[in-house]
């Protein structure tokens, strides 16, 4: 270890700190961790500004898929502050009409009162096609939906839908970069993780087996053996 630095995680979108229960006891030994609340605003730059007037001088950030998002656009107010950068799951491009539709339609359902379905809605996205019967993993991911509930929900994915291009910006980030994603993950694939690589100099990209989206839950070890090294390079 070379190194002590808070480290903030940011989770994805309905996620809550559930999402790096299997890493927090490693992360943990190179400094203090915060689990960043995402739930309270509409819009990238405001929930970066958010996590940014609560977090350390400087500090390691991790994200994971909306997480991610964020942290890209934590990047963009304030990259001198990120030491080191994790964008597990995620992608650097703005929604397609498609995915802004689709997003529409999930809002819709919330606002109807009927929040309650979109774990089961989301589900089949959400991992590996080999974990699809795996009660284990998607009571887990049921849960996270009630720590986030209904309106923040809402939020989220409105600021989901609204965040800019993030690709003009990834050459100017400086700081060590991992880029992680599942074989499998289905709702940000690995070629946009392989378009992040190439955009970020020197950053490291790991492709994780037999995992979806939720990589952290669905390959605990993988990923944090990822983590570590990443925080130790």
């Amino acid at each position: 270890m070379t190194e002590t630095l808070p480290i903030i995680l940011i989770p994805g979108l309905n996620c809550s700190p559930r999402l790096y229960a299997a890493q927090l006891p490693a992360l943990w030994s190179f400094g203090p961790v915060t689990v960043a609340d995402h739930r309270h605003d509409d819009g990238m730059a405001a929930i970066a500004a958010r996590i940014l007037a609560d977090a350390p001088p400087r500090f390691a950030l991790i994200g994971l898929s909306m997480g991610g998002y964020v942290a890209m656009a934590i990047m963009r107010a304030a990259a001198q502050r990120v030491a080191k950068l994790a964008l597990l799951d995620t992608g650097p491009r703005a929604d397609t009409p498609q995915q802004s539709e689709n997003r529409q339609r999930q809002i819709d359902i919330a606002l109807a009162g009927r929040f309650a379905e979109i774990p089961a809605l989301q589900w089949p996205m959400l991992v590996h096609k080999n974990r699809q019967h795996d009660e284990g993993l998607k009571q887990v991911v049921m849960r996270m939906a009630e720590d986030t509930g209904a309106d923040a929900f809402v939020r989220q994915q409105r600021a989901i839908a609204g965040r800019p291009d993030s690709r003009p910006a990834l050459p100017q980030i400086g700081c060590p970069t991992l880029i992680l994603v599942g074989d499998g993950d289905q709702l940000t694939p690995p070629e946009l993780s392989g378009e992040m690589n190439v955009l970020i100099p020197g950053s490291r990209l790991v492709v994780v087996p037999d995992s979806g989206h939720l990589s952290t839950l669905e390959r605990p070890e993988a990923v944090t053996k990822a983590l570590v090294n990443w925080l130790q390079g």
